[in-house]
C-alpha cells in the first residue's frame, strides 16, 4: 500500500471532473443508522476486549497461565502480557490507516473487527499452563498481539467512517455515538465478570468459568461483521478527487497528473494536496488527545487502585463510581456532541479543558475526604467532565482536522501515540510521584497539566466545525 507505488493504473478523469461536491456525499437515514451501529459495535468490542482481559489478568490469568511463580510475579506477568497489545496497536494504526486511506474505510473496518473478535474468542479456548506448559502463555501473548494489531485502527476507522457519513450540521452529535461504545463495552465486560465471580465457586471459575466472557464476544463479532458486510463505502472516500476506480492515486500518479495542467490555470485540487506542508494539524490533534487520554489513565485506572491501596477506602467505591459515571456518560456524550454542533469544536474544547483544570483540586479534595458519597461524586464528575466529554469531541474534531487523503492514518496515529504517552505512562508516573511525595497534589497537577496541553492545542487550532471532509488537505 505504498504511497509511491508506480504500478499501471486505469484511466484518470480530467481534474475538472474531480472536484469535491459536498452535496453528493449525502446518505440515507438507513445508511447513516447502519454506520452508527457499526461504529458503536466496533468501539464496544474494543473496550470490551480491554476490560475482559484486564479483569481476567487481575483475577485468574496469573493462576492458570503463570502458576509456577509467586502470586505477585504472576500478576505482573499477566499485566505485562496485556501491555504487549499496546505495541501492536501502534503497528496496526500505521498499517491499517494507510490501507484505509488507499483502498477505502469499509474493507479495513471489516478486517479490524474480524481480527479483534477472532483473537478474543480464541483466548477463550486456549489450553492452560497445566495442559501444555510454557506454550500457554506464549499463545496468549500471540493472541494479544493480533488483538492489538486490529484494535490499533478500529476506533480511528470507526470515527472516520461515521464522521464521513454524517451530515455537516449534525456531525458532532452523530460522531459522538462512537464514544458510547466505550461505555457499552466496559459495562458489558464488567457485568459478565461480576456475574461469574458472584455465582461460581473458585474452582469452577478457574476451570471453565473464565472462558465464558471471551467466548461470548464471538456473538458481538458476528453481528458487527454482518453489519459491516452490508455497509456502503464512505461517501467521502467515493467522492475524493484522488480516488479512481476505488483506489487512491499514488503520489507519483498525482504528480504526473498535475504536470498536465496549463501554467495559466489556478492551482488544482491535487496540486494543493501535494504541496501542503504536513505536521501542524497532527501536532494540534495530538495535543487535543492529551487531555482525554491522560485524564482517562488517571481517573479510570490509577485512582481506582489509589483509593483501595493508599487511601484504604472500600474496594467497591472506585469500581462503582466508574460504573455510575459510565452510565451517566450515555447522556453526557451525545449532549456534548450536540453542543459541539451548536457552538463549535474549538470553543467547547476550551471550555471543557478549563473546567477540568478548575475542578482538579476540588476533585482530589473530594476523593481524599474519606466520605464515600463525596468520593463517588468526585469520580463521576471527573470521568464525565475530563474524559467522556473530551472523548465525545475528539473523534469528530480530529476527523475534521485532517484531509481526506491521510485522515485515517493521521487520526489513528494521533490516538495511539497520545494513548501511549499518557494512558500507558501516566499511571506509572502518578504512582511514582505519590510514592515519593506521599501527597495527592501530584495527581491534581497531572490532571491540570494534561488539560492545559489540550487547552493550548484548542486555542492555537482553527475552528473546523462543518468543514468539507472531501477536501484532500489538512485544515492547517
Amino acid at each position: 500500500m505504498s504511497e509511491n507505488s508506480t504500478s499501471p493504473r486505469p484511466r484518470v478523469e480530467p481534474e475538472s471532473s474531480l472536484k469535491p461536491d459536498s452535496s453528493s456525499t449525502r446518505t440515507s437515514t438507513s445508511e447513516l443508522a447502519k454506520a452508527a451501529v457499526s461504529g458503536w459495535l466496533g468501539t464496544a468490542m474494543e473496550f470490551m476486549d480491554f476490560q475482559l482481559y484486564s479483569l481476567a489478568a487481575a483475577i485468574v490469568f496469573n493462576k492458570i497461565f503463570f502458576p509456577d511463580v509467586s502470586p505477585l510475579i504472576g500478576l505482573i506477568a499477566a499485566m505485562a502480557t496485556y501491555g504487549v497489545g499496546y505495541v501492536a496497536r501502534l503497528v496496526g494504526a500505521v498499517y491499517f490507516g494507510r490501507m484505509g486511506d488507499r483502498i477505502g474505510r469499509k474493507r479495513v473496518l471489516f478486517l479490524t473487527i474480524a481480527l479483534m473478535g477472532a483473537s478474543t474468542t480464541l483466548i477463550g479456548v486456549l489450553p492452560t499452563y497445566g495442559m501444555i506448559g510454557i506454550w500457554a502463555p506464549i499463545l496468549l501473548v500471540a493472541l494479544r498481539l493480533v488483538q492489538g494489531f486490529g484494535a490499533g485502527a478500529e476506533i480511528a476507522g470507526a470515527s472516520v467512517m461515521l464522521a464521513e457519513y454524517a451530515p455537516a450540521k449534525r456531525r458532532g452529535l452523530i460522531s459522538s455515538l462512537v464514544s458510547l461504545g466505550t461505555n457499552s463495552g466496559t459495562l458489558a465486560a464488567s457485568g459478565l465478570w461480576a456475574l461469574l465471580v458472584s455465582t461460581l465457586p473458585n474452582d469452577q471459575l478457574l476451570s471453565w468459568g473464565w472462558r465464558v466472557p471471551f467466548l461470548a464476544s464471538f456473538l458481538v463479532m458476528l453481528f458487527a461483521v454482518w453489519i459491516r458486510r452490508s455497509l456502503r463505502e464512505s461517501p467521502v472516500f467515493e467522492h475524493r478527487a484522488d480516488v479512481v476506480d476505488g483506489i487512491a492515486l499514488s503520489r507519483s500518479e498525482m504528480t504526473a497528473r498535475t504536470k498536465d495542467q496549463r501554467e495559466d490555470q489556478p492551482e488544482g485540487i491535487l496540486e494543493r494536496a501535494l504541496h501542503q506542508k504536513k505536521g501542524k494539524a497532527f501536532l494540534i490533534a495530538l495535543g487535543l488527545r492529551f487531555g482525554q487520554a491522560g485524564n482517562s489513565g488517571l481517573v479510570q485506572t490509577f485512582l481506582v487502585g489509589y483509593l483501595a491501596t493508599v487511601l484504604l477506602a472500600d474496594k467497591t467505591i472506585g469500581t462503582a463510581s466508574i460504573m455510575y459515571g459510565s452510565l451517566l456518560g450515555f447522556a453526557t456524550v451525545p449532549f456534548v456532541g450536540w453542543l459541539g454542533d451548536k457552538f463549535g469544536r474549538r470553543r467547547l474544547y476550551m471550555v471543557l479543558s478549563s473546567l477540568t483544570i478548575l475542578f482538579a483540586v476540588p476533585m482530589m479534595l473530594m476523593i481524599t475526604s474519606g466520605n464515600p458519597a463525596l468520593i463517588t461524586l468526585g469520580m463521576i464528575i471527573g470521568l464525565n467532565l475530563g474524559v467522556l466529554s473530551l472523548f465525545a469531541m475528539e473523534s469528530v474534531t480530529m476527523a475534521e482536522f485532517f484531509g481526506a487523503r491521510t485522515r485515517f492514518t493521521q487520526l489513528a496515529l494521533a490516538k495511539e501515540i497520545g494513548g501511549i504517552l499518557t494512558t500507558a505512562i501516566g499511571p506509572v508516573l502518578a504512582a511514582t510521584l505519590t510514592a515519593v511525595t506521599g501527597q495527592w497534589w501530584p495527581l491534581a497537577a497531572m490532571l491540570i497539566g494534561y488539560s492545559a496541553v489540550t487547552l493550548i492545542a484548542a486555542a492555537v487550532g482553527p475552528e473546523v466545525r462543518g468543514r468539507d471532509l472531501v477536501r484532500l488537505e489538512d485544515a492547517v
